[in-house]
């Protein structure tokens, strides 16, 4: 199978046979008013197969159907709180907030605007609100059967649901045998590749003739980068076709052909799937592990759907995770180190899928890597832009256990010796609760950080120094005499270096955690 095939058939064909294309509904706050007046309707509404028991029931207003809000809410998995003082609707589902008003025609949508054909209202003494709105703001899709009177909703949930059973049914008279451990391996170990960049080092899949998949993040940094082939041969590469940030794939093409087949793409899998994947852990080429698929992500926008039990570490991001017919279903992707559990996610395939479409639809017109978000100097930049920079790019670090935080109060001056001092505060929770595992991603935060400004600043002195910054009513012991200052107000007020890092022409970090 070559890149060449057509996704955008393999993807329309399947969203058609799950019946995802939906008609235009006649009502629902459409133009094509039945009445003037408001009126309750004999209309069932269903979601997902499943009748709700509305009290009261759906009420039509000129052309739009209303329902109490709790029960659609819920029906849709989505979270709502009611705010009594403001007569506000809050509702929230994953990443999506939406917000209305009880007699406002203006909604909002993570943030953004939206018109309603018509508000919110209280009838009955029940919160009433748009049905089409509310769906389709949550990511379902709603059908109206004018015969039967019938609404139907099929939620986000059921849509993607129904596009991997697609998916899998148009795999299904394959007949494919089920294979072992060591025949999936030897199917896919020559289609994985170690992949090398100026900025670290990942796994990549071959899928064409000269294209390699991987994640985003292994490649956004990178200028330039190459792949080693499991024989040893390297193969330089020329950038990117395209990429899909929220989900975190790129598709990279070589500057000569690899003359490999590429891994065949399968999309079902359930809970408890037996998994096999092929990367490079920690530099150590095309290691292949097993596992389970332990979990499956139903949050939406959530890119790491697959949780697996299958062992990966550094590294592996951008590797195959195969069946047992050992076709791929996810990209290796993301793990929370520090524990026993195995906690380890990967990407779907449907969403390989979905990019290769997208690239097909919209090829790119220049393959190149993508163009670095920093300037290439700051020579001659003021204080004041160095410090809006640092806040800017460098003041947010994610942890390996999943835990984010952001560096505050950056200062930036020039000392007495002429260097660049940079200063910055951790939060003080962050610390006490996840310092000492997160050591070695605060070294590796100074460690990049310092080689971009050195890269931007060659000719500089630099110090980039981040303070633990507490005040405490009592007095704190065996501190060093420095760290602990008594302020007017009788409280003492503890400071020292969590992160130091001095360079130039060469580097030091220590860390204190």
């Amino acid at each position: 199978m070559d890149f060449t095939i057509s996704w955008k058939k393999k993807l329309l064909s399947s969203v058609l046979a799950a019946s995802l294309i939906a008609a235009p509904a006649a009502m629902l706050g459409t133009s094509n008013t039945v009445s003037a007046a408001t009126q309750t309707v004999t209309t069932s509404v269903l979601v997902d197969g499943v009748k709700l028991s509305l009290n009261p029931a759906p009420v039509a207003l000129k052309g739009t159907t209303f329902v109490p809000m709790r029960t659609i809410f819920a029906a849709l998995h989505s979270s709502v709180t009611w705010e009594a003082r403001t007569k506000t609707i809050l509702a929230v589902k994953g990443s999506t907030t939406i917000s209305l008003q009880i007699g406002s025609k203006r909604a909002v949508k993570n943030g953004k605007a939206i018109a309603l054909t018509e508000a919110p209202r209280q009838i009955k003494g029940a919160t009433m609100v748009p049905l089409r709105f509310i769906a389709e703001a949550l990511g379902a899709v709603v059908q109206f059967d004018s015969v039967k009177h019938v609404i139907r909703i099929d939620s986000a949930e059921a849509i993607q649901k129904k596009r991997e059973e697609a998916l899998e049914q148009e795999h299904a008279d394959d007949h494919l045998p089920i294979l072992t451990t060591k025949q999936i391996v030897a199917k896919n170990d020559g289609k994985v590749v170690m992949l090398t960049t100026d900025m670290g080092l990942g796994s990549g899949v071959v899928i064409g003739k000269d294209q390699i998949l991987t994640n985003y993040h292994v490649i956004s940094d990178a200028s330039e980068a190459t792949v080693t082939l499991v024989n040893g041969k390297q193969i330089e590469l020329a950038g990117i076709v395209g990429y899909d940030e929220d989900n975190d794939l790129a598709v990279l093409k070589t500057k000569t052909p690899l003359n490999i087949a590429p891994v065949d793409i399968g999309y079902g899998l359930d809970k408890g799937d037996h998994v096999v994947a092929i990367g490079s852990p920690n530099g150590i080429q095309n290691t292949a592990s097993e596992g389970i698929v332990s979990n499956i992500s139903t949050l939406e926008d959530d890119p790491y759907q697959i949780q697996i039990s299958v062992p990966i570490d550094h590294g592996s991001s951008g590797g195959g995770l195969f069946n047992d017919y050992g076709q791929l279903i996810g990209i290796t992707a993301a793990g929370i180190d520090d524990t026993h559990a195995n906690l380890n996610f990967a990407i779907s395939a449907l969403h390989v899928m979905m990019l290769l479409y997208d690239i097909e639809e919209n090829p790119p017109t220049k393959i190149e890597f993508l163009p670095s978000d920093l300037p290439d100097t700051l020579k001659g930049a003021s204080l004041e832009t160095i410090q809006t920079l640092m806040e800017d790019h460098f003041a947010e670090i994610q942890t390996s256990q999943g835990i984010g935080t952001e560096f505050q109060d950056f200062k930036v001056t020039r000392d007495a010796d002429g260097w660049l001092v940079i200063q910055a505060l951790i939060d003080p929770s962050f610390y006490m609760l996840y310092g000492h595992a997160a050591s070695e991603d605060l070294r590796y935060w100074a460690t990049n950080t310092g080689y971009e400004l050195r890269r931007m600043l060659p000719d500089e002195n630099l110090q980039l120094t981040v303070y633990y910054e507490q005040t405490f009513s009592f007095e704190p012991r065996d501190f060093e005499a420095d760290e602990v200052t008594a302020l007017e107000d009788g409280k003492w007020r503890v400071r020292f270096p969590v992160i130091d890092y001095q360079g130039k022409d060469h580097a030091i970090v220590r860390v204190n955690a």
